[in-house]
């Protein structure tokens, strides 16, 4: 199967806006995320889907496939699909431009569960919860799975809600990390469906393929995502010295 991945680099972002090509150690981040998805063993190809003149002489500039997309998609998805549109692939993989330290081990697990996995129209990465902090965090998305890590459903809310005293035995929690993988003739039906009531309310797009029916598989990982959303988040990982 052919797999495309796409780095959808938004450079009007709400909260940070040109983020994308915020300096880490000296790089754009949207280069750290290009480099780190480069390594990935199931990847055919790899684009990144620009919206502003600065963002594709960046991604031209260090080597990267970028093609230029319209600055009113409404999402991600949107912005990837106009790009793979007349593509002749399989799979395509939506990699997030705000995670400067994703790792490639993860993408190519993901991208191998989906193609062993017929039931499922997409896929997606989630990770225990162990911080109470991030558990009551809106911006934490959290998901509630199945005994076939299948999502059931996604919120900003702390889910499940616990009642009792004391945490069940058993009693996992899980946030959802923003990397997905599609089949591309899900993806160029899903990009026209209209959003759905869920979706509205938590602002979460996801959201539309389990209102709709269709099976989104979960894969579990232990590796820390680290997604820049504000200047804040830069800050910390500036001070903190990781790097890949």
């Amino acid at each position: 199967m052919k797999t495309v991945g796409v780095i959808p680099a938004r450079f009007q972002s709400t909260r940070f806006p040109g983020k994308v090509l915020a300096l880490i150690h000296g790089k754009p981040m949207i280069e750290l995320v290009w480099r780190q998805a480069q390594k990935c063993e199931q990847l055919d190809e790899l684009w990144i889907a620009c919206d502003h003149p600065d963002v594709y002489g960046a991604a031209v500039g260090f080597g990267a496939q970028a093609v230029m997309t319209s600055p009113d998609h409404p999402s991600g998805s949107d912005r990837i699909a106009e790009v793979v549109g007349k593509m002749s692939c399989d799979l395509v993989v939506n990699i997030q431009g705000d995670e400067p330290f994703i790792q490639p081990e993860v993408i190519d697990r993901l991208v191998a569960a989906l193609k062993e996995d017929s039931q499922s129209s997409m896929a997606t990465v989630i990770k225990e919860i162990y911080s109470q902090e991030d558990l009551v965090n809106p911006n934490v998305v959290k998901v509630v799975i199945d005994h076939k890590q299948y999502a059931m459903y996604f919120s900003r809310s702390s889910i499940p809600y616990n009642r009792n005293a004391e945490r069940p035995q058993g009693l996992k929690y899980f946030k959802h990390l923003g990397l997905y993988a599609y089949r591309k003739s899900f993806l160029m039906e899903y990009k026209d469906w209209p959003k759905s009531v869920l979706e509205s309310t938590e602002q979460l797009e996801q959201l539309r393929v389990l209102e709709a029916g269709y099976k989104i598989r979960t894969i579990l990982t232990d590796k820390e995502s680290l997604a820049v959303d504000t200047p804040e988040d830069l800050e910390r990982i500036l001070k903190s010295g990781i790097t890949t």
